[in-house]
């Protein structure tokens, strides 16, 4: 990228975390515009980043990057209204599951578009995140954007067709299990432990209990048995049928 101009179309969630994710790399650009609607998501947005320029839409599609950071049922619509003011050097950058580049492309004159499944963990440069790029994006160019989409964390390209099984997987998990880790730690403070220590206990046993199951060299099945007690087990078959009753209808309805 000869330029460095970004745009957002959205301010919500994620346009904070990849805004937040730069900030702490210290990356800078010659410019970050900003369209949003609402004015309140707008002013908290401006007041966080205030080296961002709230703008029109037509304003934020002439950049050089545009990121694209709405809900599925928004895009279309919305690129339908931006299509005039697409560069035809501009890449574009979609962060929604579900709308395929095939579609994307449908609406705007542009070759370079991309798709990504991002993570909120990128708000701390720890995201895990695919991307696809379409055919016609220049090889040339491609090392030079993903340079740019390192900064978020783990950032690796993959099939299209598998985007959607990472939305479930990766940037959806983090909501399964948040909520868990916020009542251990009440159950903590419940039981003798301080608010510290209680949050201590949980992080550093979570921490290491990933590292148990993926880096032991033991088989997963030799890792669940080394705990004998478990409070909670005759419970976790309707868990697994919970997981699965929710995420792969969901994960049917983002497919493209």
């Amino acid at each position: 990228m000869k330029t460095r101009t970004l745009g957002f179309i959205g301010g919500g969630r994620i346009t904070k975390i990849i805004l937040q994710a730069f900030r702490n790399e210290n990356v800078l650009f010659k410019s970050i515009d900003v369209f949003e609607t609402n004015g309140e998501i707008a002013g908290k947005l401006h007041h966080s980043y205030p080296e961002i320029v709230l703008s029109e839409l037509g304003q934020v599609a002439k950049k050089d990057i545009v990121f694209v950071a709405l809900h599925p049922p928004a895009i279309m619509e919305t690129l339908g209204e931006i299509s005039e003011y697409i560069s035809k050097d501009a890449v574009i950058i979609s962060l929604a599951p579900k709308i395929s580049i095939r579609k994307i492309s449908e609406k705007l004159n542009a070759e370079k578009i991309v798709r990504m499944i991002p993570n909120a963990t990128s708000f701390i440069n720890q995201g895990f995140n695919p991307v696809c790029f379409a055919e016609a994006f220049p090889e040339n160019e491609k090392q030079l954007l993903m340079k740019i989409l390192y900064v978020l964390g783990k950032t690796f390209e993959v099939e299209e067709a598998k985007l959607e099984s990472y939305a479930i997987v990766s940037a959806m998990l983090p909501t399964y299990f948040w909520f868990q880790w916020e009542k251990l730690e009440e159950i903590g403070q419940e039981t003798g432990l301080s608010k510290k220590e209680s949050e201590e206990a949980v992080k550093e046993t979570m921490l290491a209990a990933i590292h148990l199951f993926y880096s032991s060299g033991l088989a997963k099945e030799e890792v669940i048995d080394l705990i004998p007690v478990k409070p909670i087990a005759e419970h976790e078959d309707s868990i697994r049928e919970f997981f699965s009753g929710k995420l792969i209808p969901l994960y049917d309805k983002l497919k493209p």
